[in-house]
């Protein structure tokens, strides 16, 4: 049920989301979440600033009433949960760079004047690390 994967900055992707809120798959039949990672990957591989962070994908986050969700996280830092993106590479790269900011912040928490304006508005839920609450 598990699967390790290397420690370090990351955004996981759910590769099952649906493609909108009134669709499960786009025209030729794949999953928003798919599509998601597909675009992500491409963002990043044209881009070495962003390569720092790691895109891992699995399926469902448990965020079904949502579509095109991530979880982005990093050892000790504060996690965000975003959704409702459409799986695109502008939203990609906004998520993308947004999880780069996190990365480089001292706890997780990225200030709003440096968020892509590609997130804002897709925030669902923030994670405390574990053996941390937020004050």
């Amino acid at each position: 049920m598990l699967t390790p994967v290397p420690p370090g900055p990351s955004v996981v992707v759910c590769n099952t989301c649906r493609h909108t809120a009134d669709a499960r798959e786009d025209e030729t039949g794949q999953r928003g979440g798919a599509l998601l990672e597909a675009a992500m990957r491409s963002v990043q591989a044209a881009d070495p600033e962003l390569q720092g962070v790691q895109i891992q994908a699995m399926p469902c986050l448990f965020a079904c009433s949502r579509h095109c969700t991530v979880h982005i996280r990093a050892p000790g830092k504060v996690g965000y949960v975003l959704g409702d993106f459409t799986p695109d590479e502008d939203a990609a790269r906004a998520i993308l760079e947004y999880a780069a900011r996190h990365a480089e912040s001292e706890h997780g928490r990225v200030p709003f004047k440096e968020w892509p304006q590609g997130v804002k508005g897709h925030f669902i839920t923030r994670t405390p690390p574990e053996g941390y609450v937020c004050t």
